[in-house]
């Protein structure tokens, strides 16, 4: 699975749900996938650079992206054994329920 083809699954979800009012950045393996929530819709791009700025960044490999998508791991599992760590605002990593 690469980055653009998550992206793209990512924007399909995140079209069907409410703006998340904030920004969240993806950090997948090396590359990484920003979600703006601040307008109207929900905005899913790649981008590059380190000096990303977001609200929340959840971080993990592209392997674990996989099996939560699969239903293979459960997302409070993952957190818990460290396979994904969150930084900032965790209310909008709450919200991720919604778009898996």
């Amino acid at each position: 699975m690469t980055i653009d083809e998550i992206a793209a699954d990512m924007a399909s979800k995140a079209s069907q749900i409410e703006p998340l009012g904030k920004t969240l950045l993806f950090s997948l393996d090396d590359q990484q996938m920003l979600i703006d929530g601040t307008g109207q819709a929900n905005l899913v791009r790649v981008v590059s650079g380190r000096d990303v700025e977001s609200d929340c960044t959840v971080r993990m490999s592209i392997e674990t992206y996989g099996k939560l998508q699969r239903k293979e791991i459960k997302p409070f599992m993952a957190v818990a054994s460290g396979k994904i760590k969150v930084k900032g605002d965790m209310s909008i990593a709450a919200k991720l329920k919604k778009l898996t």
